[in-house]
């Protein structure tokens, strides 16, 4: 079989140029391959004409679906903003709820009944941050006896934010705890609007208008004069320094003590209030902290924006015995507060006052030294008070001629004068 190929092959390739068999047999493949190209090539383009239209009708398609989603997203948005509208009101009610309801369990033994308030005689004092400030008569343990505290409010259009941080100052004083030296918390009524945080009333109330009320010849309503001597400044100064002590065990700080946050008693009991910057520190952060402080008070640390510690609390009770020596003198009189940080920074302090002796001007010193490390702890400040009160003064009471106008302090201070104008401050 093998033989008969060759055979055949050999006979093809020696055909003659016009042998017509051998033409045809020549050109046979060509015949047959040609057109079989050619219809290949159609079916393909074919193919990609019919792939091109589909394609095109898949892309219109998928546009009028998004277009189509698109208008039913719009107006499921439409409605879904309508329903956030229609129940913004109701859903606030249902968060206050459930705030009232948790604090209700965390501050039940602090709750007082509302009819234990004489609200009608209530007297308001100031307005505070969410709310005004009442002094009223609260019923003493069903005995029909009245006593005064202090109210501050909190009015129902609020928002669950503000009702949160409300109830978290009455829970912050809470913790606190009971301390001779720190203003009490009587209690609270939390089971409905307005939201009442009750303080103590103290009787004196702060030690900056005492301080100025010294300065005049009056007497209180029981006889008592208003003066003071050297010794009592030094017995205030110890009571301040004690809840001084009280906060550092508890690793707190106060963050703005002044005259302005220490209340008198009768018996001369000072108590130290206005704990707002130390809540709002050890509750969100020091970073977060909005409370303002006059700058005359604040540690060269504090004005650099370092966070608040018990270490500048030392710097401003030495700010504190100053304005009880002077009779609530402003500090720093010839300085203007813009200019505190660059007057203080080439280590200037407040020169002695008149009405000063040694013992506590190096007290004073004590408490301003730059480094916060070199001043002495509440504990080694109570020692240094004590000591120094043995030779002080008992007899002879202090007098600073001329009296003080509120609006100037304000100027020369950077108090507000809304903290000036009332006569006592809460947390």
């Amino acid at each position: 079989m093998a033989g008969d190929v060759k055979r055949f092959t050999r006979m093809l390739l020696e055909c003659n140029s016009n042998d017509k068999l051998c033409v045809v047999r020549e050109y046979q493949t060509e015949v047959i391959v040609v057109p079989a190209l050619l219809v290949g090539f159609f079916v393909i383009l074919l193919t990609v004409i019919l792939w091109l239209h589909c394609r095109g009708l898949r892309t219109r398609t998928k546009q009028e679906e998004s277009s189509s989603s698109e208008q039913q997203a719009s107006n499921k948005n439409q409605k879904e903003s309508s329903s956030q509208e229609n129940h913004y009101v109701q859903l606030s009610e249902i968060s206050m709820e459930v705030l009232l309801n948790s604090a209700s369990l965390t501050l039940k033994e602090l709750e007082i009944p509302r009819e234990k308030l004489s609200l009608g005689n209530q007297k308001i004092l100031k307005h505070g941050r969410y709310g005004s400030i009442y002094r009223a008569e609260l019923e003493v343990e069903n005995s029909g006896k009245t006593k005064s505290v202090i109210l501050k409010a909190l009015q129902d259009l609020v928002s669950p934010q503000e009702v949160k941080d409300f109830l978290g100052r009455i829970q912050f004083h809470q913790n606190l705890g009971h301390h001779e030296n720190l203003v009490e918390l009587v209690g609270c009524c939390i089971d409905r609007f307005p939201l009442y945080m009750i303080m103590e009333d103290v009787s004196l109330g702060d030690l900056l208008k005492f301080l100025w009320t010294c300065r005049k010849d009056v007497m209180t309503t029981d006889g008592t004069p208003y003066d003071l001597t050297e010794r009592q400044i030094y017995e205030v100064g110890q009571q301040v320094a004690a809840a001084l002590a009280y906060l550092e065990q508890k690793k707190l700080f106060h963050g703005d003590i002044a005259a302005r946050n220490v209340l008198l008693q009768h018996n001369f009991t000072a108590k130290l209030c206005g704990f707002g910057l130390a809540y709002e520190a050890h509750t969100y952060g020091a970073s977060s902290v909005t409370e303002r402080v006059p700058v005359k008070w604040q540690a060269p640390e504090r004005l650099l924006k370092n966070p608040p510690s018990i270490k500048a609390d030392i710097w401003s009770f030495g700010i504190l015995l100053y304005e009880m020596i002077t009779l609530g003198d402003p500090p720093y009189p010839e300085v203007l507060p813009s200019d505190i940080l660059p007057y203080l920074q080439r280590r200037n302090i407040m020169k002695q006052p008149s009405s000063c002796q040694q013992a506590m001007y190096s007290i004073m010193k004590s408490c301003w030294q730059w480094n916060a490390s070199d001043r002495p702890s509440p504990s080694h400040l109570i020692k240094s008070l004590q000591t120094a009160m043995k030779t002080s003064n008992d007899q002879r009471v202090l007098q600073v001629p001329g009296l003080l106008v509120p609006e100037l302090y304000a100027d020369i201070t950077g108090v507000a004068m809304d903290s000036l104008v009332s006569d006592y401050t809460v947390l």
